[in-house]
């Protein structure tokens, strides 16, 4: 039993040197190997001494030159480190040397800026002038119109023209045709489609239905109107108290208020209303001074 013990301890002894051997050997190749290699990383930055004082004990002064002239030119160079802007505070010694011509060119951007809304004044004035001319030409050229009594501006009487119909002038006829029912207010007359005998004021003129009808005389168009027994109608104003009234029309072409010529066409000749449809289809023609009817056939040539 001794004898394997101390067997086992040997053995143990051994393996623990060896061990150990191996380790140091393992430790002092690699101390070795970066021994070697940092050896070749300061070979760069090895400073020759020697050199440096074989050098400087022959031309100190030129080596002083030369590197005062280097830091110098270094200086000069580097624009991260030199700003010429740049000012102590409190220092009345240091200028900045481009302040004059920053302190000009805003004397010139402020004179600029001056002369700009000079300018842009002007052309305001001048602008507002021209628009004071111009409204005030509108009032001159509006200034001869006249109001009627509900404020709506009429035409300018120089626009208008003179209705002068007198008893002396005459008419044309609005449409050819032969008279079916003549003016009769002295005594009554025969409508057949009524069956009864009635005054009438007017002529009724035997017509095509879609021909055109002309204006008898010049006048102005003081009524468009819908009437149950003539139909579509106008009536225009012809001076001195005449006035003239067309009857049975459609397409009319004027309006309430226009001036109308000697033989301008004002409507087409609708069909017949029903108070017409024996007669068939007509014109319905009635001249009136004052108010009061007069036989259309004393003015027509």
């Amino acid at each position: 039993m001794r004898r394997n013990r101390r067997n086992g301890l040997a053995k143990e002894r051994f393996l623990m040197v060896a061990s150990a051997v191996l380790v140091l050997g393992s430790l002092t190749a690699t101390g070795l190997w970066l021994g070697r290699d940092g050896k070749n990383k300061d070979e760069g930055y090895v400073v020759d001494l020697s050199a440096i004082e074989n050098s400087s004990a022959g031309g100190a002064g030129e080596n002083e030159g030369t590197l005062a002239e280097s830091v110098r030119n270094e200086i000069s160079t580097n624009d991260l480190d030199y700003d010429p802007y740049f000012q102590e505070t409190n220092s009345q010694k240091v200028e900045n040397p481009d302040e004059s011509d920053s302190e000009s060119m805003s004397e010139g951007a402020e004179s600029e800026s001056e002369t700009k809304e000079a300018k842009e004044a002007g052309e305001k004035s001048s602008a507002g002038e021209s628009a004071e001319v111009q409204s005030g030409e509108n009032k001159e050229e509006e200034q001869p119109a006249e109001e009627t009594g509900e404020g709506t501006p009429a035409l300018s009487t120089a626009m208008q023209p003179a209705l002068t119909f007198s008893d002396s002038d005459t008419l044309i006829w609005p449409v050819v045709g032969n008279i079916l029912v003549n003016y009769s207010m002295d005594k009554t007359v025969y409508f057949p489609t009524l069956q009864q005998y009635k005054y009438n004021p007017a002529i009724i003129i035997q017509a095509n239905q879609g021909d055109l009808i002309t204006a008898a005389s010049a006048g102005k168009v003081i009524s468009v109107f819908s009437d149950p027994q003539i139909g579509n109608g106008v009536t225009m104003e012809l001076g001195g108290g005449y006035e003239v009234t067309y009857g049975q029309l459609t397409n009319i072409l004027v309006s309430e208020g226009s001036y109308v010529a000697t033989g301008d066409v004002i409507a087409e000749v609708a069909a017949p209303t029903k108070y017409f449809s024996v007669e068939g289809t007509n014109v319905y023609f009635k001249l009136t001074k004052d108010g009061e009817p007069v036989n259309p056939m004393t003015k027509l040539s």
